[in-house]
């Protein structure tokens, strides 16, 4: 008799402790409502070699955008936006988990880890630009400065203002 009436006990404790802790981490999950973790990793705006505006080169200039989550992130509607106002609309992307992708400036076919703008000219000025990643609800994600919130004067080559 004393042995059930322990179990009983001992059940109702741990049904306790479960709906304690349940609660909790749910709590702790919707703490973070899905953030999606793109970032800005990396920006290639200054295209080594001579700048004559040919595809070749109009694609060494880049931005790359990593997803830092393990879940993929559909990017479809999300923008890539310079100074200038220049924008560049995500269509139909999936950006995988812990995987990057290249937006380049010119020409191509757009693969996983490649997309392109198809522009005939520079997007990223070589001196002083931002390069700001929106969402489909035009809220902001990340951006990347370079040239001006440096002091300046550090970056060479060929220039192009808009």
């Amino acid at each position: 008799m004393t042995a059930r009436r322990f179990s009983a006990a001992a059940l109702a404790a741990a049904a306790i402790v479960g709906a304690v802790a349940l609660p909790a981490s749910a709590a702790d999950h919707h703490a973070r409502p899905d953030r999606q973790k793109v970032e800005i990793s990396a920006v290639q705006y200054d295209s080594p070699g001579p700048e004559d505006r040919s595809r070749r080169s109009l694609n060494k200039e880049w931005v790359e955008l990593t997803n830092t989550g393990r879940r993929d992130v559909n990017l479809d509607g999300w923008t890539l936006q310079n100074e200038d106002g220049h924008t560049y609309t995500f269509d139909h992307y999936r950006l995988e988990g812990r995987a990057t992708v290249r937006i380049h400036t010119g020409e191509g076919r757009d693969t996983d880890s490649d997309l392109y703008m198809d522009r005939h000219n520079y997007v990223w000025d070589n001196y002083s630009d931002t390069a700001t990643l929106r969402n489909d609800h035009d809220r902001f994600i990340d951006d990347a400065s370079w040239g001006h919130h440096h002091g300046g004067g550090r970056h060479h080559g060929g220039g192009h203002h808009h």
